[in-house]
């Protein structure tokens, strides 16, 4: 029986303190895993970071890339997050050619169809952020790509799981 790759939603919290990143995409460096998406930000506790780190592999490969982050010193708690019980987001902004009124209105009108903001305007650009699951902002990016898109920024994913499951700092940190 072949075993499929599939993409797994990784929440690693580790300690905020330089060069924790590093070692962790050295890691993946190392052990040839490929990272898809990694976003990294301060939790409830200034001390720690949340990392969420989207990768594809078989099922030995997602579970080696779980083993060899809970081996790092740095790293407190290491969850895989459900992606059907759980709040998954990425954040895009996107800069994109309005050369005319009527250009500008059909942006304006993508904008609302999606529920994103414009939060830039001049008279050659619009600035679009967008904040939604991977395939809602594929979708906007599609659309906008004939108008011509200038400059482009994605967050990558943050995930968090619905309810009171939670990836939680333990006690004593």
């Amino acid at each position: 029986m072949i075993d499929l790759e599939r993409t797994r939603i990784i929440a690693a919290l580790v300690e905020n303190k330089p060069g924790v990143l590093h070692r962790i995409a050295g890691l993946f460096s190392r052990r040839g895993f490929n990272i898809e998406s990694i976003a990294v930000g301060t939790t409830e506790n200034d001390n720690i970071s949340r990392m969420t780190i989207i990768v594809r592999g078989d099922e030995r490969v997602l579970e080696q890339v779980e083993k060899q982050l809970n081996k790092q010193v740095d790293v407190i708690k290491v969850s895989d997050i459900d992606r059907e019980n759980s709040v998954v987001r990425e954040l895009c902004l996107v800069k994109v050619n309005a050369k005319n009124e009527q250009s500008k209105l059909l942006l304006m009108n993508y904008a609302e169809i999606f529920r994103a903001k414009i939060v830039d305007v001049n008279t050659t650009t619009l600035t679009l952020e967008i904040t939604g699951d991977e395939q809602k902002v594929d979708a906007l990016i599609n659309l906008l790509r004939p108008h011509g898109i200038r400059e482009m920024a994605r967050t990558g994913t943050v995930a968090m799981a619905r309810g009171p499951k939670s990836t939680e700092i333990p006690e004593g940190r």
